[in-house]
């Protein structure tokens, strides 16, 4: 088993501290329950024994029973034998009706280290409600990087470009890498995204209208990297007799993004220092659910390469936007504690032209924050102090 240092170095300085709630959110089957078995394993290791560990999995028939905070609460203090402290892991735990006022109840007899997973955005910093307001630490945890899919796959560097177009294809889901023949990895990915729909849209979300959702989910993946229009998914909508009103389609937009499904990237001003809510763009958390919702039957490359990037990006924990210039737009902007880099992706740099064109991008920008091409290509382009780095180097060695 694949262990996920990358997230379990972020996490562990907060093992043992009772005040805060530790939370891991993003897609589902994205591995949040296994790092909490490694958690639950490396607190073992410390020398806490079985019975001051309590494990909740709410996929579980086994604790069906377990509907709303009053219950999730009694169920726990009835495990509880002595005044040494407990830890307690509650899997999915949305399922459960206004789960956050049992675990500030726990958390304030300050008696239980407590960690939770959930897969929709009720999970993440802004949704949460406020009976847990500044008393959380949040983790969004994500498929699979390139990096750890190399590890689990043992794959050499000489093979680096045909992993990448594998991930182009099926993403990088844990699951889907114990699978060999192509069937079976999209039967695993199908799987993976009904999950989503039923569990998270139709039942949690009230998300009736499945027809559309999956419309609008297939324009939004066919376009991606293409600035986002509302009266284009709306025309494409009608023409296809899948007819929905504008506030429709902006509450399928949002539940689409609470799932994280696809995420939404806001442009950001250079000239003007602001962030525009309008004009934004969509990338999918994962290119093998791109795959089976989409019609193209060909891998569009540069839009996956865009993709993978931005991936990594959030990953290593910026906050990336849309760069809106005076004469055009950077693919990327990455910021992280007033770190600020100015990005642009190319599958390929081999042409003269493309390489004016994406090293031309950044050059009615004034300020000196650093500024990267990204390619496939081993040739160093770099010019002008504009860095050109490898995509194989920026995902395996943590260049930023």
């Amino acid at each position: 088993m694949l262990k996920r240092e990358y997230y379990l170095k972020k996490i562990r300085d907060f093992y043992y501290e009772n005040s805060l709630i530790k939370i891991l959110f993003g897609l589902r089957r994205s591995g949040k329950s296994v790092i909490l078995q490694q958690i639950i394993e490396e607190i073992k290791s410390s020398g806490v024994k079985d019975n001051h560990i309590i494990y909740i999995n709410f996929e579980s028939l086994e604790y069906a029973n377990i509907t709303n905070a009053l219950e999730l609460n009694d169920y726990i203090k009835s495990l509880v034998k002595d005044k040494k402290t407990y830890y307690v892991f509650l899997d999915e735990v949305q399922k459960v009706d206004e789960f956050e006022k049992a675990i500030n109840s726990l958390r304030i007899t300050d008696q239980f280290s407590i960690f939770i997973t959930g897969s929709n955005s009720k999970m993440t910093f802004l949704e949460l409600s406020t009976d847990l307001s500044g008393r959380y630490v949040s983790f969004r945890i994500n498929p699979l990087s390139f990096k750890e899919v190399v590890e689990i796959t043992n794959t050499k560097k000489e093979n680096y470009l045909d992993l990448l177009l594998d991930i182009f294809e099926w993403g990088t889901l844990p699951q889907r890498f114990i699978f060999s023949n192509n069937d079976s990895k999209e039967n695993y990915i199908r799987d993976v995204y009904d999950s989503i729909l039923l569990k998270d849209v139709v039942d949690r979300l009230g998300i009736s209208d499945v027809t559309s959702f999956n419309k609008i989910l297939q324009y939004i993946l066919d376009t991606e990297t293409r600035e986002f229009s509302a009266t284009n998914v709306l025309e494409y909508l009608d023409r296809s007799g899948n007819r929905v009103a504008t506030d429709t389609l902006y509450k399928y937009l949002d539940a689409l993004c609470s799932t994280f499904i696809i995420n939404r990237v806001y442009r950001y001003d250079i000239n003007g220092k602001s962030i525009l809510k309008s004009l934004n763009k969509f990338y999918a958390t994962d290119l093998g659910v791109k795959k089976i919702k989409t019609n193209s039957k060909e891998i569009n490359y540069s839009q996956a390469f865009e993709n993978i990037i931005y991936n990594e990006l959030i990953k290593k924990g910026y906050d990336v936007y849309i760069g809106k210039t005076k004469e055009g737009e950077i693919d990327f902007i990455a910021s992280k504690n007033k770190d600020i880099k100015y990005i642009q992706a190319c599958y390929d740099l081999s042409n003269e032209d493309t390489r004016n064109r994406e090293f031309n991008a950044f050059r009615n920008i004034s300020d000196n924050y650093p500024k990267y091409v990204i390619s496939t290509n081993k040739e160093d382009y770099s010019q002008n102090g504009i860095k050109h780095i490898n995509i194989f180097d920026f995902l395996m060695d943590d260049y930023f």
